[in-house]
């Protein structure tokens, strides 16, 4: 699956909002009430990677998450990145 260009990035991301491109990642910010409910996103979230066998960087502090993603092999970000992003966003539940 070959990277997408900055302008297929771009119409992309018109369909997720909450999600930007910081250094060549996808990457998205997810607030939660605490970090029961943070940890438990996570676990959703580590399914859903595995269905696809596709792996964000997940970064955890307290009710706070932060994921990044692209597809290393093809050297940025791919349309597997936005299936992972769509399938997170499911499950982000009450998240800010």
């Amino acid at each position: 699956m070959p990277a997408m260009s900055d302008a297929e990035i771009r119409t992309a991301l018109t369909s997720l909002p909450a999600w930007n491109v910081v250094g060549g990642e996808l990457t998205r910010q997810f607030r939660f009430r605490d970090f029961v409910e943070a940890f438990g996103f996570m676990a959703q979230v580590a399914a859903v990677q595995e269905q696809l066998d596709h792996h964000a960087t997940i970064t955890n502090t307290w009710a706070d998450v932060r994921l990044a993603v692209s597809t290393h092999s093809e050297g940025g970000i791919t349309a597997k990145d936005f299936e992972l992003a769509r399938r997170v966003d499911e499950r982000a539940g009450n998240a800010r």
